[in-house]
């Protein structure tokens, strides 16, 4: 009642208007997690290409580490 005075319109259509915002929020939202999770995925495969053509062996040198503390 109170908000329909100050808006000019009732608290169904208030509702209606917030949760249309929301779903779009959440959709924006889920587009960003979608181009942010897609882009580091490449730049990640993209920088695993780059060490193996320079010899860079991140995982051997962890699984060297880990057998190492068994092998001492």
């Amino acid at each position: 009642m109170v908000l329909s005075d100050i808006m000019g319109m009732s608290d169904s259509d208030y509702m209606y208007n917030q949760s249309r915002a929301h779903s779009a929020d959440l959709l924006f939202l889920k587009m960003r997690a979608w181009f942010w999770g897609t882009t580091s995925t490449v730049i990640a495969l993209l920088l695993g290409n780059i060490g193996g053509v320079f010899d860079i062996n991140i995982m051997g040198w962890i699984i060297e580490r880990v057998t190492g503390l068994w092998g001492h």
